[in-house]
């Protein structure tokens, strides 16, 4: 299956460069451009993309907001959005992944590690490095709502979970795969992919990248900040 691809940033010539580049792969196309994020909404529904490549800082409707819409319509809910980034944990990331977005990539980033991240999440896994988590959640920890920073609401819904489903979680939350998470745990892969397709069934969680954002909110985990 060829997955479809749209580019949604401001700069001609990067969306020229991203083009390129992605349309030199066998197994997936550009299928259109945008240049702010009112045209990226409207160009995702048009074009049928599977996953948007959105950089943060465009005129008029920001990257932000065009994620938001997308994650937030039925009609686009196996729509993957990578967000672009000058660096790759600003303060727009942690926004922009409780607005749905899969993960976010550099836009430093080598060739290779662009066309694996369309690749990852078209496969519906999280774009969320070890040391990329390590960042993020010193950010979900500095912008708390609450004195710990714990939703109470979110804490909750972690009521629905198994022990063992708790624990894979964890594990996601740390940016593991599901390979990384079978090997510490002891089971097989298949068995950790079952265990995170309930725990997002059970959290209403659209991906991996989700479940983190769950994680780090309902206080369920509380890295050690050295």
């Amino acid at each position: 299956m060829t997955i479809r691809v749209l580019l949604a940033d401001d700069q001609a010539l990067l969306r020229s460069a991203f083009r390129v580049l992605v349309d030199s792969e066998p197994d997936m196309e550009v299928v259109g451009e945008a240049s702010d994020g009112a045209e990226a909404v409207q160009l995702t529904k048009e074009c049928e993309a599977d996953v948007v490549l959105m950089d943060i800082r465009m005129p008029g409707t920001d990257g932000l907001a065009a994620t938001r819409l997308i994650s937030a319509d039925p009609a686009l809910d196996q729509v993957r959005v990578v967000i672009l980034t000058t660096f790759e944990v600003d303060d727009y990331v942690v926004q922009a992944l409780r607005a749905g977005a899969s993960g976010f990539l550099g836009k430093g980033s080598e060739p290779e590690e662009l066309l694996n991240a369309i690749r990852v999440a078209a496969g519906g896994e999280a774009l969320l490095s070890p040391t990329a988590t390590k960042g993020l959640i010193a950010r979900f920890l500095a912008q708390g709502d609450g004195d710990d920073g714990r939703d109470p609401v979110r804490a909750e819904r972690l009521d629905a979970l198994t022990g063992r489903e708790r624990e894979v979680l964890v594990q996601v939350a740390g940016g593991h795969s599901n390979d990384e998470i079978a090997e510490r745990l002891e089971v097989s892969p298949l068995t950790v992919k079952t265990h995170v397709n309930r725990a997002m069934a059970k959290l209403g969680a659209r991906d991996r990248a989700q479940l983190v954002v769950i994680a780090y909110e309902s206080g369920l985990v509380r890295p050690r900040m050295d």
